[in-house]
């Protein structure tokens, strides 16, 4: 018998929405099934109410330092319940304009909701909220389910409310704004939400067993916007675990273990310890596909161990953003209906934690080209001598930049400081189609941008390579009289 479709997508999340209109887009008949709304983490509980909100926090903090800009500083009231209004505000207009299944309907892809499972490999049931049952068919399969906060094992944590991001944005989840806010996790989410709650006048402390802030990223980076973060007024308790929640005096007590036992109170308490892959309740067994703690296990076509089931986004564990669950969907579509050999661009995965100043990075780190063996500089240009953050008084920030000496090839890059995802942009662009740092400071960058800091650091790596010995040849062959500068790898030029 003939499958009812083509592509079958289970999961209306970034990865599930991107692939559902690939398909359509290829000639496929496509149908998407969802159990909740579309849209998925992104947009209901992760980057559209999260940025949504430091931005809130922002505006109050620049009236809190306008004298910055030479007027006068205000002290603001929050309106705590009206800025989580606009939060959700935000992410319905986003679900309105993008999401809704009216906008996928039109593209004559059609959309089941309930919770899918697999009856066998071709087969999936859809279970609707009203108690009935349907199964449909799809000659090709994509898995997009995502994930869900991961709850760690915490001795006491049944005993208080613990939030997580699937209850932080939802209404009823604070009746006031809580005066003392405790979070477990120092990475992108927990760093992100240390600095809007702070921002909005809550006390916050980060509690993580690591001994640094965002462990992926460039250290002296994280130790810059750690100490820029403490400024701010966000403590932070590293280098222990939490052994032990406990609800007292109408809030709870985080107690975590390192060289001293330190207890935090506080009124509310954030989970940000990480996310885990959605692959309850599929039966994924029934169709033969493998799947380990980590999530769905994919090649890099996307394959799983079924040739026509095709996983992508979160749900695979590989990578949990937005940015590369949409890469995903493409290489799996393309890989699944066109039968090109397409294959996750790995090397180039740009990550960003959106603080203020924001933390970005792609490619190797020092610490991998080391433990490689590979050769390399590292060429840097702070945000101190960019003319664009200069005017704006967003100075904080550094781009440092991992290449090839002779080549000027890129092998890795990360940007501390304002618009460093848009900075980082640049060099994913520039690594994926080999434009080197030669390239980047032979091109024209529109003066006074804040992309002009990408032209800046390259311009360093000119200056580490014209060496006195070729300035003395220049001045022998033509006569010049000037002085030979030598340059040192710590001259910002």
């Amino acid at each position: 018998m003939s499958p009812d479709y083509d592509v079958l997508v289970i999961g209306g999340g970034a990865g599930g929405l991107s692939a559902a209109g690939i398909a359509t887009n290829f000639g496929a008949k496509t149908a998407l099934v969802e159990r909740d709304a579309l849209g998925g983490d992104c947009t209901w509980t992760g980057c559209v109410p999260s940025k949504t909100l430091l931005k809130a926090a922002k505006v109050a903090q620049q009236a809190r330092t306008a004298s910055t800009y030479g007027l006068t500083d205000q002290e603001i009231e929050i309106d705590f319940s009206g800025v989580m209004e606009h939060v959700r505000s935000v992410r319905a207009e986003v679900y309105h304009d993008a999401d809704r299944p009216e906008i996928f309907e039109e593209m004559d892809i059609d959309v089941h909701e309930g919770a899918a499972h697999f009856i066998d490999s071709h087969t999936v049931a859809v279970h609707r909220d009203d108690g009935t049952t349907e199964q449909i068919t799809g000659r090709y399969i994509i898995v997009a389910t995502g994930a869900r906060p991961l709850v760690p094992p915490i001795e006491g944590l049944e005993e208080v409310d613990a939030l997580t991001t699937e209850t932080l944005f939802e209404p009823g989840t604070f009746s006031e704004q809580p005066d003392r806010l405790a979070i477990v996790g120092a990475g992108p989410i927990g760093t992100e939400m240390a600095q809007a709650f702070t921002r909005l006048g809550t006390d916050v402390t980060v509690l993580d067993m690591e001994a640094r802030i965002l462990p992926n990223d460039d250290p002296e980076l994280t130790e810059r916007l750690r100490e820029h973060l403490e400024e701010e007024g966000v403590r932070y308790v590293l280098g222990g675990p939490v052994e032990q929640v406990a609800p007292v005096n109408g809030g709870v007590a985080v107690t975590a273990a390192g060289q001293k036992s330190t207890t935090v109170e506080a009124d509310a308490l954030l989970l940000a310890t990480g996310r885990s892959a959605n692959v309850d309740g599929l039966n994924l067994e029934a169709a033969g596909v493998e799947y380990t703690r980590q999530g769905i296990s994919v090649d890099d076509r996307c394959r799983t161990s079924q040739g026509h089931i095709f996983a992508v986004g979160d749900v695979t564990g590989r990578y949990q953003f937005t940015h590369m669950s949409n890469h995903m969907a493409k290489i799996a579509v393309t890989n699944a209906l066109l039968k090109m050999p397409s294959t996750i661009d790995a090397k180039h995965v740009p990550w960003v934690t959106y603080t203020d100043p924001e933390l970005a990075h792609v490619g190797a780190t020092a610490r991998q080209l080391d433990g490689d063996g590979t050769s390399y500089e590292t060429y840097r240009f702070p945000y101190s001598k960019l003319d664009r953050a200069v005017t704006e008084g967003e100075t904080t920030g550094l781009i440092k930049v991992h290449a090839k000496s002779l080549t000027g090839k890129i092998l890795g890059a990360s940007v501390l400081g304002a618009r460093a995802g848009e900075l980082i942009t640049s060099f994913t662009l520039a690594m994926r189609n080999g434009v080197t740092l030669r390239n980047i400071g032979d091109t024209i960058h529109p003066y006074p941008a804040w992309g002009e800091g990408v032209r800046r650091v390259a311009d360093q790596w000119f200056v580490q390579k014209q060496s006195p010995a070729f300035t003395k040849v220049l001045q022998t062959l033509f006569g010049y009289d000037g002085p030979v500068l030598k340059h040192g790898p710590d001259d910002i030029i």
